[in-house]
């Protein structure tokens, strides 16, 4: 797996907030397109689903409000949001509330099904693109890892009471949860694992130098690294040359 980690904006700023916003755009419409197959979508989905219904709050609006909130759970964890964690917060919200405007409603069983495998590939591959841009972890993201840190529990271990969590507090709201839940829950993971080696941001690739040799490793190109001379040490003569006989 490429590293995911946070890289400056000012490295090849036009190529990675490019694929931010495709990412983030992809993962709100496939937000929608779950919701439209009604047959169960991801945990948060079923909370930003049971808000909506018990408030006059749009699909998209509740995730941006929720997203904002957990933000106020960052200070305790001692994080501190990036550019691409604000982005995360608008971009979601609206392309989530677009996808719903234009995907029809009331489908038969058949596109339904379509829409379910459809939308949990998307995702996937949205959550790859966007993370891959290494330009830093959504709200929900850095509560997950913050609160692992801080805890020092396992990330699965965090990440599974969230989900939890949030999955029984939306459905006691009214959230939809069914086949597509466990679909969700099953599948998005490898997807995403499979598609971030192809689309995660490598970094720019330079030389490396160590003691004056270029290492082939990290530099594609270069040839066998030379083998470093040992230091002389310090007050330590330097061995005789040696008298052949002629």
């Amino acid at each position: 797996m490429p590293p995911l980690t946070y890289l400056s904006l000012r490295e090849r700023p036009l190529r990675r907030l490019t694929q931010l916003f495709v990412g983030l755009a992809l993962y709100g419409f496939s937000l929608s397109v779950l919701v439209r197959a009604s047959l169960g979508v991801n945990p948060w989905s079923v909370l930003y689903e049971g808000l909506a219904e018990r408030t006059s709050l749009s699909f998209g609006t509740v995730s941006a409000v929720l997203g904002v909130l957990v933000l106020v759970l960052w200070i305790p964890l001692k994080l501190r949001p990036t550019f691409g964690t604000v982005a995360n917060i608008v971009v979601l919200a609206g392309s989530a509330d677009l996808g719903l405007l234009l995907l029809p409603q009331h489908l038969g069983l058949p596109a339904r099904i379509a829409l379910l495998v459809g939308g949990v590939l998307l995702n996937g591959l949205s959550v790859a693109v966007y993370v891959g841009a290494r330009l830093g972890p959504g709200p929900r993201d850095g509560l997950m890892t913050g609160t692992a840190a801080v805890t020092g529990r396992s990330l699965r271990l965090v990440r599974t009471l969230m989900e939890i969590t949030v999955l029984a507090v939306g459905r006691l709201l009214g959230g939809t949860v069914g086949a597509g839940t466990v679909l969700y829950a099953c599948v998005v993971g490898t997807v995403t694992q499979f598609c971030v080696p192809w689309v995660a941001y490598r970094g720019a690739v330079t030389p490396f130098t160590y003691r004056g040799a270029v290492t082939s490793s990290t530099y594609r190109g270069a040839v066998t690294p030379s083998v470093p001379s040992r230091p002389r040490r310090s007050g330590r003569p330097s061995p005789r040359p040696v008298r052949t006989r002629r």
